[in-house]
């Protein structure tokens, strides 16, 4: 049974590959092309992780920006609760299963999901989510997008760090040469930036290294527990939701929220809604391609996706006024991101 337990779940794990399936994809038979380091799975879940996290940065700066929403928090703690919903939903009707090698077909119906001694294994994994969470979504107000997006893509310099110091990981010469255009791009561009915020940038500064250290923890942890995209995600939610619900009622967030001006308005709540199906859709994204790939890719797929964000964000918050540094730093950000993909892809 467990064999075919793969081809049951309607939706996609990120499953560590076994020996079998290592040895299948050595071959060649998934990848995207002959002599490829990656395969169709890891590429399909890095355009879906772009995807979302456009949308993401769009609906949470509409929140926070556009309506004044006054608490990052709330809407952190909105977006667990949804996440937590869908996939206790999910999991009863054995759409997914939360454990690899789980047949959804033959889960058993215990309410828990997952065994306690799992859940402890998981819990700096939910720490580190927490603050990714909290500090990515206050992160968004005090920069406009384009310079969010260009400062979030030195994120990649300090996942690249933790990576060595979490799990040992080292990357070839081309590789680090094209974070170093990155990161070189990213302060060439915010170089002459006349929107500067000292808090503003700090936060997103210290979004970077949560970030980071999520990710590297996600690539360590994760493949250890147990446990696929799913059951990361369902353990996140119940570690944290109640922390940042305290947290929140003690700031008082939650009665600022209460005497929010706009919280019945239709279009306030069309933006909150969006914002929880797409975190949602973010976080098993992030899973599946830090699993599938590496953390350092997915930090790489974050700065790919920013031409979008970028190019939305300015037509539609506006914010940024572009001059002849500004234009050289992008173009070095995504010149370092394309080499990265490339030397992904021909596994250099």
């Amino acid at each position: 049974m467990a064999s075919n337990s793969s081809k049951n779940p309607i939706l996609p794990v990120s499953d560590p590959p076994r020996d079998e399936e290592k040895e299948r994809l050595l071959k060649g038979e998934e990848k995207i092309f002959k002599g490829a380091a990656m395969t169709k799975r890891g590429a399909n879940a890095a355009i879906s992780y772009m995807a979302c996290a456009v949308l993401l940065v769009m609906f949470n700066k509409a929140a926070l920006s556009s309506y004044s929403f006054p608490s990052a928090n709330v809407i952190t703690l909105l977006q667990m609760i949804s996440s937590c919903s869908f996939l206790y939903l999910l999991r009863c009707w054995k759409i997914i299963t939360f454990t690899l090698g789980e047949s959804s077909m033959t889960s058993d119906n215990n309410t828990t999901f997952v065994p306690l001694k799992t859940l402890m294994h998981t819990l700096p994994l939910s720490v580190t989510y927490l603050l990714y969470m909290v500090v990515s979504v206050e992160s968004v107000r005090g920069v406009n997008v384009p310079m969010y997006t260009t400062l979030r893509r030195t994120t990649v310099a300090f996942t690249m760090i933790m990576e060595y110091v979490l799990a040992g990981q080292r990357y070839t010469a081309p590789v680090v040469g094209s974070v170093g255009f990155i990161v070189l791009g990213a302060f060439i561009a915010g170089a002459r930036d006349l929107s500067f915020d000292f808090y503003g940038y700090a936060v997103v500064f210290l979004a970077n290294i949560t970030t980071a250290i999520y990710l590297a923890t996600i690539a360590r942890i994760g493949k250890s527990s147990g446990l696929n995209s799913f059951g990361l995600m369902w353990c996140n939610g119940v570690v944290c939701g109640p922390l940042l619900l305290i947290w929140t009622f003690l700031r008082g967030d939650l009665g600022m929220t209460i005497n929010f001006p706009y919280l019945y308005s239709p279009g306030f709540l069309v933006v909150l809604l969006l914002s929880c199906i797409f975190a949602f859709f973010l976080n098993y994204s992030i899973f599946l391609n830090t699993t599938l790939n590496s953390a350092l890719t997915q930090t790489i797929c974050g700065n790919l996706k920013d031409l979008f964000t970028i190019g939305l964000g300015w037509i539609i918050f506006g914010g940024l006024t572009f001059d002849f540094l500004n234009v050289v730093g992008q173009f070095l950000g995504f010149l370092g991101s394309g080499l990265y993909a490339y030397y992904k892809l021909v596994g250099k």
